[in-house]
This record gives structure tokens, C-alpha cells and sequence, in this order.
């Protein structure tokens, strides 16, 4: 009976024991389990700084950069040049905010006011591209590119050192055909032609070419202009004008001024309008990042705040 009683006792005190182990294991592992990194995003409206956890983050930034219409893999593609961006403005101490500046940012509420009856259908569809893409980043040469992004160009990108006087191995012009499908990508901007000779400080003929265009840019976009004895780069005119893009004619027709231009956006990066051209013919997020991105990689995004 003894021997029985002291078989008895042993199993009760495995049985409790072991499941007591188990639980103990299981929550040092959760201890161990590293948290989800977090945004510190400056809102545009309320001038507050917001923490917002990077997935959710990057679904913001894909809903209010991309339609929601483009093909999974673009807007894979835009995800994650969204969250490069993010980890490089962090790692270089910049501050984030939700504007164009930087990377446009929608909460779940400005969303809903955006999308309406579309709402559930759309958030599910950017979230699957958020999580399929989860945690990746662009790097070349072991750090995270400036992952720069444009509406549509005018069938090539451009060399950043041709905007930004800098150059970047992974911002090198590259075709970009896809772009033509773009409803933004002729336009004509008419805009009158004493506002234009007030902005640049120029006197314009009363009808016909206005200006003489000396060089253009390895993306094709205008690169220096000469316009009434004054030399302007294209961006200079762009950015003075409001222009979609760097890529223009200029025309003269009375009282006015037609600006002919192709493309949206200034042509450095990723054309977004290329990259759902790219997915269209069956492309993968992968292929759109090597193709305006080259030379670059995927890594984790852990890599890099462990650093």
C-alpha cells in the first residue's frame, strides 16, 4: 500500500508540475518576444506627434500614396519603398510627417472619409500587401536607400544628381514605358502670361516658342533653358510655375501661356503608375524594385533598429 501511495503521490506531483513548467517557458518566451517598432508621425492638422506601429504606418502611407485600385504586387512595391523611407528619415534623426514633404499618411478615420462605401474592401486589400511585404526594406550596400517615389514620368525616371545635385547608384535614369498609360501623362497648363513673366522675371513674345531649351536631362526632362537672356533649370521653371513635371514646351498664344508637359511627379525613383504597368504584365513587387532600384536588396527592418 505504501508503494502505492508513493506511486500515487509522484504522478499528482508530475501532473502538476509539468504544465507549470510549460507555463513558465511560455511566458519567458513572450517576455522574450520583441515588440512591433513604432512611427513618430508629425500630423499636418493638429501639429501633434503621433506614435503609430510601422505596419500600420505603412498601410497608411500605401492608401493615401497609391490607388487602391493598382495590382497587389505595386502596391507590395509601394509598401515597401514606404517603409525604407520611413527608416531612413528615422535613422538620420529627420522628423516624419503626413505630407508630401515627406510620405502622405491617412489614420483609419481619414480613410473611411476618403473610401467610404469602399472602405472595408480597400483597407483589406492594402493590409494584405502591408503583411505580405512585412518588415522589408531596400538596401544597397548594407544601408537603407532614400527610397524616393513619383506619380508617372514621361517614359523614363531620372538621375537624382539631376534634381537633387546629388547622385544616388540606385536613383539612375531607367525606361519606364508604362507611363503612357497615365491620365496624367500629357497635359496642357495654361497659365497667363503676365503672371508667367512676373514669376521667372522674363519678358515673353507676343506669340509663338517662348524660351530656347539648351539641354535636357538624362530622363529627357528639360536641364537648362534660356528664356529672355535668363538661363533656368527645368525644376527651377517647374517649381516657379507649379508644373506636373520638369518635362515641358512652352507656347505663347496671346494673353497666355500653354505649358505642354509630360509626366507627374520629378521623375526620381519609382514611377508608381510604371510599377502597376510592370504588375499588369505579371511582374512581382521584386521585379519593379530591381528594375527602379538597381542594385538593390531586401533586408528586415529588425536589422537595422537593433543597430
Amino acid at each position: 500500500m505504501k508503494k502505492m501511495l508513493y506511486l500515487f503521490l509522484f504522478i499528482l506531483i508530475v501532473t502538476i508540475a509539468i504544465p507549470a513548467v510549460g507555463l513558465f517557458l511560455t511566458e519567458e518566451k513572450t517576455t522574450e518576444q520583441k515588440e512591433e517598432p513604432s512611427v513618430d508621425v508629425v500630423r499636418s492638422d493638429s501639429k501633434e506627434t503621433e506614435s503609430v506601429l510601422l505596419e500600420d504606418y505603412v498601410v497608411g502611407v500605401v492608401a493615401a500614396e497609391m490607388p487602391a485600385t493598382f495590382e497587389k504586387e505595386a502596391l507590395k512595391a509601394q509598401a515597401v519603398a514606404a517603409r525604407t523611407f520611413m527608416l531612413t528619415q528615422t535613422l538620420a534623426g529627420l522628423k516624419v510627417t503626413d505630407t508630401v514633404n515627406d510620405q502622405v499618411f491617412k489614420d483609419e478615420e481619414e480613410l473611411r472619409a476618403t473610401w467610404g462605401t469602399q472602405f472595408e474592401e480597400n483597407k483589406q486589400k492594402i493590409e494584405e500587401a502591408a503583411k505580405e511585404t512585412e518588415g522589408e526594406v531596400l538596401v544597397y550596400n548594407g544601408e537603407p536607400i532614400t527610397a524616393a517615389f513619383f506619380s508617372s514620368g514621361n517614359g523614363k525616371t531620372e538621375n537624382a544628381e539631376e534634381y537633387w545635385q546629388s547622385s544616388l547608384p540606385y536613383l539612375v535614369s531607367v525606361e519606364s514605358p508604362w507611363d503612357e498609360a497615365a491620365p496624367n501623362f500629357k497635359q496642357d497648363i495654361v497659365i497667363p502670361r503676365v503672371e508667367v513673366e512676373d514669376k521667372l522675371g522674363v519678358t515673353l513674345p507676343k506669340s509663338g516658342e517662348a524660351g530656347t531649351v539648351i539641354a535636357r536631362t538624362a530622363g529627357g526632362r528639360v536641364g537648362e533653358i534660356q528664356i529672355s537672356g535668363k538661363s533656368f533649370t527645368g525644376r527651377e521653371i517647374r517649381e516657379a510655375l507649379e508644373l506636373p513635371s520638369a518635362d515641358f514646351d512652352m507656347f505663347v498664344k496671346g494673353e497666355n501661356v500653354v505649358m505642354m508637359t509630360k509626366g507627374y511627379g520629378h521623375g526620381i525613383g519609382m514611377s508608381q503608375y510604371g510599377a502597376n504597368g510592370m504588375a499588369k504584365e505579371g511582374k512581382k513587387y521584386t521585379d519593379i524594385m530591381t528594375h527602379y532600384y538597381p542594385g538593390t536588396s531586401i533586408e528586415s527592418v529588425e536589422n537595422f533598429f537593433k543597430k
